[in-house]
Formats: structure tokens, sequence, C-alpha cells
């Protein structure tokens, strides 16, 4: 069994949240895949933002949803960065990824995508409404998909099997290893989120998640290094060895 760290928005403890300098930044400090979120434009682009409204992360100010490709384009993100589309992620990064669909209009046009682009096998569509996974699914139901919740709730785990998800990114805090091995048991990978030092990143582990998510993408690598018991864990997980820090899981 591989273990992930999947890199929130990108490098979201060292980067502009959700930008080409994030996601590249998440590569270089060994990320296995990267976590984003998916808007659709007034125009019908697909763009990278965690935010219904720009303001928090931009210059600027309104809904992403009633702003053209070019309005979008010409606001700083952060350190002179623009918020990217998806196909341009899609061509700088080649890790695996967890798309989070943020609202419905983006869920026919990220399959759309992956699907004219050939990427089933590399990204992972996710999203706390299960309304939208539902529809995403009954659209392409080749999809691999992920059901995002900050509670690790027992109802979950019948309602990602009845719906066909293969993951659960659940709230690590309220992840213990029963709750994981009943998971496993029933075919479901778990990714908790977040872990952003090395006791939340243990936790993960000795509980024996598939993954988690991190502002920190260079995290493990560091544990690694630094904290010999997360070793000692890696090589103690089943099936197969871990991955080298920064190579993607398949």
């Amino acid at each position: 069994m591989t273990f992930t760290l999947v890199g929130h928005r990108g490098a979201l403890g060292l980067e502009p949240e959700n930008t080409l300098r994030s996601f590249r930044r998440a590569v270089t400090e060994g990320a296995d895949a990267i976590e984003l979120d998916l808007r659709v434009s007034l125009d019908g682009h697909l763009v990278i933002l965690h935010d219904a409204d720009v303001s928090r992360t931009t210059d600027g100010k309104g809904n992403v949803a009633e702003m053209t490709l070019a309005e979008i384009r010409g606001l700083d993100a952060g350190q002179g960065e623009s918020i990217p589309t998806f196909d341009e992620v899609l061509d700088a990064v080649d890790l695996p990824i967890q798309a989070e669909i943020k609202a419905f209009d983006a869920a026919r046009a990220a399959v759309d995508t992956i699907r004219d682009r050939n990427l089933v096998d590399r990204i992972t569509v996710t999203s706390f409404s299960a309304d939208i996974l539902r529809e995403t699914l009954d659209y392409f139901p080749g999809i691999r998909a992920g059901l995002i919740s900050s509670r690790a709730p027992r109802e979950s785990v019948d309602q990602a099997r009845a719906m066909g998800i293969d993951v659960l990114c659940l709230g690590l805090a309220s992840l213990d290893e029963e709750f994981v091995d009943l998971c496993r048991r029933e075919g479901l990978e778990v990714i908790g989120w977040p872990a952003n030092d090395a006791d939340q990143l243990l936790h993960a582990l000795r509980i024996g998640t598939a993954g988690v998510t991190s502002d920190f993408p260079g995290l493990l690598r560091e544990s690694i290094r630094n904290i010999p018991e997360v070793t000692t864990l890696l090589a103690a997980r089943p099936d197969t060895e871990h991955h080298r820090p920064g190579q993607a899981t398949p």
C-alpha cells in the first residue's frame, strides 16, 4: 500500500493558492498529487478558484460566475500570478489531481475535459456535495470520484458504496483506525485532511489512511528525514513498499 501526500491547492502554506506557481511548488516540494478547485467563468471556461467571489484571493471583486475569462485573467492572484484554467494546470503539472467541483456547472465541463484529454486514470473528481457527484457519475460512470466531509460519519460509507464512489476525503481529527479499517473492507480509499504538522501526519499513518492532504507538500519528505517513526510506519504498510518521496502514485 502506498501513501499519498496531496498538495492542498498546490502548496497553500507556501505560495498563492490555486496558481501555477503553487502547483509547481508542490511538485518541487515532493507532493504525490495535487488538489485544486474548479469553477466556471461567465463565458464557460473552467478556472481554478476556491471561493465563488474573487476578493479573498485576488486584487479584484466580484463573482467568478459573472466574470469572463478575460476579466478573470486581469486579476492578480498573488505575486503577479493569474487565475489559471484547468487546461493550463493539466499542461503544467503531470501529477495525479484531485479536482474538487465547487459548482454544479463545473461538473460536466470537468468530465468533458478529462474524457477528451484521456485523463480518467489521472484525475479524481471530488466534492462536498453528494448531488454533484451523483450527477457527475450519471454523466460519466467511469470517472473516479471522491466524497469530501469534515467529519467521518458511518453513513458516508454506505452512501459511497451505493453511489460507486472510490474515495472518502475526511476530516483527519475525526478518523480512527476502526473507521479506516471499515472503509478498507468496503473497498474505499481514505484520505485524511488536513495534515499540516508531524503529529497529524503520524496520526494518519498510525490509523492506516491511504494518504493525507496538506498545505505543506514537503511535510512527508521532511518527516521521513527527521522522524524515525514515520519511516517505520511506512515500511510496515502492507502490500507494497512506500514510493520515493515526490514520485507520483499510480
